[in-house]
């Protein structure tokens, strides 16, 4: 999933991107993939990522090692099925 803003002259903001899983348990490894695109997406030069957000999106939940990355990091955010459906 991508998110891309609308540009005021300059280059479109990239809002977010993101990555769904329904069964699998998600972790670190998915918030790295998801870091990793946005520095090839920087590197590009055609989106702003200056505030880019990491967001994962999980059935099955998330291990200790991505909740504590959520945790210390603000552009990262985990959304598991009651803060989908609003439960949380």
């Amino acid at each position: 999933m991508a998110v891309i803003g609308i540009a005021d002259g300059g280059k479109p903001p990239l809002l977010a991107i993101g990555e769904a899983e329904w069964n699998d348990t998600m972790g670190i490894a998915h918030v790295e993939h998801l870091r990793h695109i946005r520095d090839l997406i920087a590197a590009s030069g055609r989106y702003d990522t200056t505030r880019t957000r990491l967001v994962c999106f999980s059935g099955a939940g998330f291990n200790d090692t991505a909740v504590a990355q959520a945790s210390a990091s603000p552009d990262v955010q985990l959304i598991d099925l009651p803060a989908l459906y609003g439960r949380s």
